[in-house]
C-alpha cells in the first residue's frame, strides 16, 4: 500500500480498523467480541525493499511458528534503534 504524505496516519488506521472489524463480525457468532488493540505502529520501507516485505508476508505463518509477533516486533524495534515505552505496547 502507497500512502501520500497528505494523508495522516491516525485517521487512516482508524478507519481501517473500523472497517475491519464490521466485517470480521460478519463471519459468525465467535467473532462478535473481536476489537483491535488501541495501539498501533506504522513503519515505511524504501521501494527496494517491497520485495523483501512481500517474501515476508508470504511466509508470515511459517515465521510466526519460530517466534511471537511480540518476539519479532521487539526484535525490529531493537535493530533499528527504535525508542518505545514497553507500557503501550500490548494490551
Amino acid at each position: 500500500m502507497s500512502q501520500s504524505k497528505n494523508v495522516a496516519l491516525r485517521p487512516l488506521v482508524g478507519e481501517l480498523k473500523k472497517a475491519s472489524s464490521a466485517w470480521q463480525k460478519t463471519n459468525g457468532r465467535e467473532f462478535a467480541r473481536f476489537h483491535w488493540q488501541d495501539e498501533y505502529g506504522g513503519f515505511s520501507i524504501g521501494k527496494s525493499q517491497v520485495p523483501v516485505l512481500m517474501s515476508y508476508f508470504a511466509r508470515q505463518k511459517q515465521h510466526h511458528r519460530k517466534k511471537t509477533f511480540q518476539e519479532g516486533l521487539m526484535e525490529l524495534l531493537e535493530k533499528y534503534e527504535i525508542v518505545y515505552d514497553a507500557r503501550y505496547l500490548w494490551d
